[in-house]
């Protein structure tokens, strides 16, 4: 007994022999932390990080036994065959480290001492005695990595192969004594070395690390304590040519290294002690402009496109009351050119010329189909609840028109859907899935006949033909207070308008981003007729700071013209969209394109609705303008005109500016829009 308990310390012994030159290494790292800390700020000259590092890696290597093993040597076979164990083992090895500062790659190399000792799981001989094996293989081991940081940050993983040549192959192997005969003596330990072991072995290994700085950029030679984790798989690890023992490794340990930098010259010994280092910011214009407004008297002539949809509240299959429905009897004074008669309840408020318009489009495609007994149209009902809810809303539509106008019920068909064939990809937050939810929620009035359809188009797909209306214009977009940054968007991440009447009075706006900002006239001058102002444009630069230019100004409210001298156009664009369609591009082609006068002015002006980012709807009503300015400047070129002046604006979302609200969404249908202003 007294044997067995020896052999059972030096067990325990071999599985956890080297924690005390460990637990060295650390502590002397610890130490050297503790001397490098206090001396960080005695140096005013800093250096760069090496590239080269130079040192030492202690660790322990966590050993798994698998496979089986029986046959010690040609002298000794025991009783039993022995498969699994585990072990510590101690790994030291000094190293060098080569990786560039500003780079995420590099290389490692480490050449030293690799113990792979351990202790198989007790067995039982057919004598039901007790048999232990304890093993004492280490290695010289070789090993190159790659290094790579994925971050360029401390943390830093590593791969490569290993190159092992062996060293020691000792074993201890102690039958024990059976527990049936206590008083039986010990049997000796038998002490040898493995025959058959393989001289080198070849595998491989992958690995973290982190890297803690020791010593700051203040000092020259510096210190880096790498804690470490690498898996040595058993490929390649078969320490015998006979057998199947192998052995999977876990290493955990750190690396102590250090390295010299290179000094960070600079030049601050050669300037003149009284100049400064100044950044130099991106230069930036700042220009007002204020038009006169002088009454010119102009009218307009406004080309209004009608969209081909009538939108349904959630829940119901009902005609919403806001569009226009007649009665039987007044289908007679109806005309789509004097529309006065007709006004619809709960209109929102702003742009209410326009939305008669279009909430009279049933009565306008009924007066179309009255005076032109050939058409057809097939409505398209559109619901997420079904196609049965979809057909539901389309036969509210056609019997409307059949009971009113008294259409032909032939002429009209009606289909369900789930949702319209232009459906909007429902991405945001969730009061922008609900607005589009209820954009898709619609009754899509489709046909082949031209009678109905705009100028040139045609197919089921094709829009309405627009209504003319001539009205006085409300205030122009060039008729605005605006302010241009040339070079904001390089110099400034944000910019802000103040401006001061000569009572005193301030008023604010912004934050913007944009390089030009147009504010109407009324906005500023509220019921004034004119004013002056001091206006301070306040912008943030990219690196911090605060700059400030001024101005003065005086600004005039533009007043409504009556004498008909210009013409608007507008095009409708699909959700999120910033290209317009074929169909509309052979109609500013072929309709837009002959009203321009030569010597003429285009104004342009893009618009979103307020689903989505206010920064992301400036860059997409931007786009909108830019893509009608360029189909019109290609047309315009191709026909050899070089004669048209275009200013383009892109208005966002920005309500003050929208030609509607938001609360409904035909309100938001037609706010995707570009507004053509023709001016001779």
């Amino acid at each position: 007994m007294k044997t067995i308990n020896m052999y059972k310390k030096e067990s325990r012994l071999a599985r956890f022999p080297y924690a005390l030159s460990i637990k060295s290494v650390i502590l002397g790292a610890v130490i050297l932390l503790g001397i490098q800390t206090p001396v960080q700020a005695q140096d005013s000259i800093r250096y760069t990080q090496p590239s080269w590092y130079f040192g030492v890696a202690a660790g322990g290597n966590i050993n798994f036994y698998r496979g089986s093993t029986q046959q010690m040597n040609p002298e000794l076979t025991v009783p039993s065959t022995f498969h699994d164990g585990t072990g510590l083992g101690l790994y030291l090895a000094p190293l060098i480290e080569y990786r560039p500062a500003n780079s995420r790659w590099g290389v490692m190399f480490q050449a030293g001492y690799d113990s792979r000792r351990g202790s198989f799981t007790s067995v039982k001989s057919p004598c039901n005695c007790p048999e232990d094996l304890i093993t004492d293989l280490s290695y010289l081991t070789v090993e190159p990595s790659l290094r790579f940081a994925p971050f360029k940050s401390d943390l830093y993983l590593y791969a490569g192969p290993r190159f092992a040549f062996n060293l020691t192959k000792g074993f201890s192997y102690q039958l024990g004594i059976n527990p049936a005969f206590p008083d039986q003596p010990a049997t000796p330990a038998v002490k040898g070395d493995f025959s058959d072991i393989n001289s080198s072995l070849i595998s491989m290994q992958i690995g973290a690390g982190y890297d803690i700085h020791l010593s700051s950029d203040y000092h020259k030679t510096q210190w880096v304590l790498s804690p470490f984790v690498s898996f040595q798989p058993y490929y390649g690890q078969d320490p015998r040519t006979i057998e199947t023992w192998n052995i999977t490794t876990l290493r955990v340990g750190a690396a102590l290294k250090l390295g010299s930098g290179h000094k960070i010259v600079t030049k601050e010994k050669e300037t003149l002690p009284e100049k400064s280092i100044v950044l130099v910011e991106p230069k930036v214009t700042f220009t007002v402009n204020s038009p006169l407004n002088i009454v010119s008297e102009r009218k307009v002539r406004e080309i209004f496109p009608l969209r081909n949809y009538i939108f349904f509240d959630l829940g119901s299959d009902e005609i919403p009351n806001r569009y226009v429905l007649l009665k039987k009897d007044q289908v007679k004074d109806f005309k789509e050119d004097e529309m006065e008669m007709s006004t619809p309840k709960n209109l929102s408020g702003r742009s209410e010329r326009q939305l008669k318009v279009y909430y009279n489009v049933l009565n306008i495609v009924g007066e179309r189909m009255l005076n032109n007994p050939s058409t057809t149209i097939t409505l398209v009902g559109s619901s997420a609840q079904g196609s049965k809810d979809g057909l539901a809303m389309a036969g509210s539509v056609k019997d409307y028109l059949v009971t009113v106008f008294v259409i032909d019920p032939k002429r009209i068909s009606i289909e369900g859907r789930n949702k319209p064939v232009l459906a909007a990809v429902r991405k945001g937050g969730t009061i922008d899935i609900v607005m589009l939810r209820e954009g898709d929620r619609r009754v899509t009035i489709e046909s082949n006949s031209p009678a109905l359809l705009m100028e040139f188009q045609s197919g089921p797909n094709a829009p309405l033909k627009p209504i003319e209306i001539v009205a006085v214009q409300e205030a122009p977009i060039d008729s605005y207070f605006s302010v241009n940054l040339d070079g904001a968007d390089e110099a400034y991440s944000s910019w802000t308008l103040e401006l001061t009447d000569n009572t005193g009075k301030v008023q604010n706006y912004g934050p913007y981003t944009q390089e030009t900002v147009s504010i109407p006239g009324k906005t500023i001058l509220g019921d004034k007729a004119e004013g002056d102002y001091k206006v301070k444009m306040i912008g943030t630069t990219k690196s911090g700071k605060i700059v400030t230019k001024e101005a003065s100004t005086h600004i005039v409210l533009w007043k409504a013209p009556v004498t008909e001298t210009g013409t608007r156009f507008s095009i409708l664009y699909e959700y999120n969209n910033s290209k317009t369609n074929r169909m509309y591009q052979k109609y500013l082609t072929n309709v837009v394109l002959p009203k321009i006068p030569a010597n003429g002015t285009v104004i342009i002006h893009g618009h979103t609705d307020i689903i989505g980012g206010e920064a992301y709807n400036q860059k997409l009503s931007t786009a909108r303008a830019n893509d009608v300015r360029d189909i019109l400047e290609d047309a315009l070129a191709k026909a050899g005109r070089k004669d048209v002046k275009f200013e383009v604006y892109g208005m966002g979302e920005d309500e003050k500016t929208a030609p509607f609200e938001n609360k409904y969404a035909e309100e938001r249908f037609y706010n995707r829009t570009v507004i053509i202003d023709i001016i001779p």
